[in-house]
């Protein structure tokens, strides 16, 4: 039966042959032009091989950029002077576009609204900014012409800032006023009223090295100052009530309260090495308040 199911005749065979040939030739043709269409990827082995780069470590440790101090004028310094004082490029271009414009810096303290300066910077280069007189307004040439003909001249030499110290000289902490302490490189205004208020605060300083509690004091000034004989005042640690001890910088209201505690407890103090168990009097912080107490 299937043998007469498949039969066909002679006619029929050759329409399905035929129609068998036009799906080949089609199936070849389809073929044929997907090939070319497509972009030929080539193989692995055909891909030139790349000179190996260097790998580059995820954390580069670059050099650091050394930052100097020296006098400079904002408004004629160029960008080398400005990169070599920490400056970033981005920086020293908009001093430049500022100038260009018509900008000029009368004063040191318009130097402070250059964009992404810290307050840490500027105190660092405020000491060393040296504006020229030909940048004052054109207005003070009038008030001098002005002046009466018989009026002795001022020769006097005008500064901004007072003159630096040599590097070889030094400055009393204990004793100098600002003017004195701006005469210390790197010491502006600024760190100047903070060492006395911070001086007066303690009583006296018995250690250069107590000039590091002011928060970002220039240490490399610290080499031109000294403590000569030093005579703090003194805190009577058994008269004094708590408001009155926690005045001083090394005393919180923690450590006054314990020192009240124990008058209350014990009686008078005759040492701080008797406070020497409570774990707000360490050996290191009793060794700091010594020079400043008296029983």
């Amino acid at each position: 039966m299937m043998r007469e199911f498949f039969y066909l005749q002679k006619s029929d065979r050759k329409v399905v042959l035929a129609l068998l040939a036009v799906i080949v030739i089609a199936l070849g043709v389809i073929l044929v032009t997907s090939r070319t269409s497509l972009p030929s990827s080539p193989s692995i082995s055909s891909i030139p091989s790349s000179p190996r780069q260097p790998s580059t470590p995820s954390n580069p440790s670059l050099p650091s950029r050394s930052v100097e101090r020296f006098p400079f004028d904002p408004n004629t310094a160029d960008s080398t002077q400005l990169r070599r004082l920490g400056l970033q490029n981005w920086q020293i271009r908009n001093i430049y576009k500022f100038r260009a414009a018509g900008g000029i810096y009368r004063k040191p303290l318009d130097f402070a609204r250059l964009y992404g300066l810290t307050v840490k910077e500027y105190r660092e280069l405020e000491p060393y900014i040296r504006i020229s007189p030909d940048y004052l307004p054109a207005a003070t040439l009038v008030k001098e012409t002005s002046a009466p003909a018989t009026a002795p001249r001022d020769t006097t030499k005008v500064h901004h800032y007072p003159e630096k110290i040599s590097e070889t000289a030094h400055v009393i902490l204990n004793t100098a006023d600002t003017t004195e302490l701006m005469k210390v490189p790197g010491i502006g205004p600024y760190f100047a009223r903070k060492i006395v208020q911070y001086g007066q605060r303690l009583g006296g300083y018995v250690s250069v090295d107590q000039l590091d509690e002011i928060e970002n004091f220039p240490t490399e000034a610290k080499r031109f100052l000294v403590v000569e004989r030093a005579t703090p005042q003194k805190l009577n640690v058994n008269k004094l009530s708590l408001n009155e001890l926690k005045r001083h910088p090394y005393i919180n209201f923690f450590m006054a309260r314990t020192i009240i505690d124990y008058r209350r407890l014990h009686g008078a103090l005759h040492s701080l090495n008797d406070l020497r168990l409570t774990k707000d009097f360490p050996p290191e912080v009793i060794a700091r308040l010594e020079p400043y107490v008296e029983f």
